[in-house]
């Protein structure tokens, strides 16, 4: 690509990317808060969610050959087009269903959806490391603002899904969902310059998965634990919590249940997203070399850690809901989300920072892989643990996945080995 296409291409995958975590986000809340309304335990609840993070695992590891071999447009394309047969597959959901069988039928679909996520998300990610210029600090900045918008997109679709689910109910959100993303999967298609790069040599083989540099594979150990921590208390915990404080278990207080925790769900990932955008200028990346945002992404990792604790000794002392446990816990969810922001902006810096251009689709896809490890072990564990010891255990679960987080950041080399 030459000129302005490079520019060109970055703009058409941010929108691809865009319209697919909308819909993502939306999709997330509707699951959860319209089962949680029909009396889904919370352990039956993370198992909604389970094949959603488990797909991710294996999608990685085949999305990064699948885009070396046949390029980064055929992945995000393949990603569009799965959430949509996703989305058309849950409409097809039958209220009269039992439990057994409609958390089977939301499992595969969720499963689905996972595939389509990470297709999505390996392709945006590693579409930057080959668009971005030469220009010094270009690739953290397009990396923080890709990575930040997303986040800000995905937070309005929560509060889209909850409200969707509160005006028109569930089959009537899915299926519009599905028609607006149907049209923004033509518009890439039709808009998407030729020429995204990302193919490699088609003598390659498969194989390679696991990076020749340690740093890679270090970074992705400490973004499994960094993405459970978050997932321990967000998937399940805190969701489920809220709404039965606020609800009053009519269907109207249902009603405004379901706008109170999607607009908080809503903002704190916007919230999230915002300082993502800014973690370039919150590290102070311009002009600083590599081995000095290696030492602060550890300083941000170890600032996480007593976060999750203090919250879960203030749910521990209060036992009961109590009004000022609830302000306290959107203050101290607020402030893990600033201080997470930054790690995750940093990790995603970092990956691409270290990874070979020569092999970056399966550097990011193995990452990536870590990722939904990670979430997939903070999804089991947020139902286990607020099933198991309420809140306060879930907190402190989340508590533990970030220092064993850190652990694993003190030990990142900021130099190849």
């Amino acid at each position: 690509m030459t000129g302005s296409s490079p520019l060109r291409a970055y703009g058409a995958v941010t929108a691809a990317y865009w319209a697919f975590m909308l819909t993502d986000g939306a999709l997330r809340m509707l699951v959860l808060l319209h089962f949680n309304a029909l009396g889904f335990s919370p352990i039956q609840l993370a198992w909604l969610f389970l094949l959603y993070e488990l797909a991710g695992i294996a999608t990685n590891l085949a999305a990064g050959w699948l885009a070396a071999r046949f390029g980064l447009a055929a992945t995000l394309y393949g990603g569009l087009a799965l959430q949509i047969g996703a989305l058309v597959a849950l409409a097809q959901l039958d209220p009269g269903w039992g439990v057994a069988a409609s958390v089977v039928f939301v499992m595969a679909v969720q499963g689905v959806s996972g595939v389509a996520k990470d297709l999505a998300k390996m392709s945006s990610k590693s579409a930057v490391k080959l668009l971005a210029p030469e220009a010094e600090g270009a690739l953290f900045r397009w990396v923080a603002r890709l990575t930040g918008s997303k986040n800000a997109v995905k937070g309005l679709g929560f509060f889209v899904g909850a409200a969707l689910l509160a005006l028109a109910g569930f089959q009537a959100a899915v299926w519009s969902m599905a028609l607006v993303l149907a049209a923004i999967l033509l518009a890439v298609v039709l808009f998407l310059p030729e020429g995204l790069p990302g193919r490699m040599k088609a003598e390659e083989a498969w194989g390679g998965w696991r990076s020749r540099d340690g740093r890679v594979n270090r970074l992705s150990a400490a973004r499994l634990f960094l993405f459970g921590a978050r997932d321990v208390w967000f998937v399940v915990g805190i969701p489920v919590y809220f709404q039965a404080v606020l609800s009053d278990g009519t269907a109207e207080g249902r009603r405004e249940a379901f706008f109170l925790v999607g607009g908080f769900m809503a903002l704190w990932i916007i919230a999230y997203g915002g300082v993502q955008a800014l973690a370039p200028r919150i590290l102070g990346a311009k002009g600083q070399p590599l081995p000095e945002t290696v030492r602060r992404a550890r300083l941000w990792s170890a600032a996480l850690v007593p976060i999750p604790f203090g919250l879960a000794l203030a749910a521990w002392l209060a036992g009961d809901p109590a009004g000022w446990l609830t302000a306290t816990l959107i203050a101290g969810l607020l402030l893990f989300g600033g201080v997470f922001a930054v790690n995750s902006a940093v990790h995603s810096y970092l990956i691409l920072a270290f990874g070979d251009a020569g092999r970056i689709t399966r550097d990011v896809g193995f990452y990536y892989m870590a990722n939904a490890a990670g979430r997939l072990l903070g999804t089991l564990l947020s139902g286990l643990s607020y099933q198991a010891g309420g809140l306060a255990l879930c907190l402190a679960t989340a508590g533990a996945m970030a220092a064993a987080a850190f652990v694993v950041m003190r030990a990142l080399p900021a130099q190849k080995a």
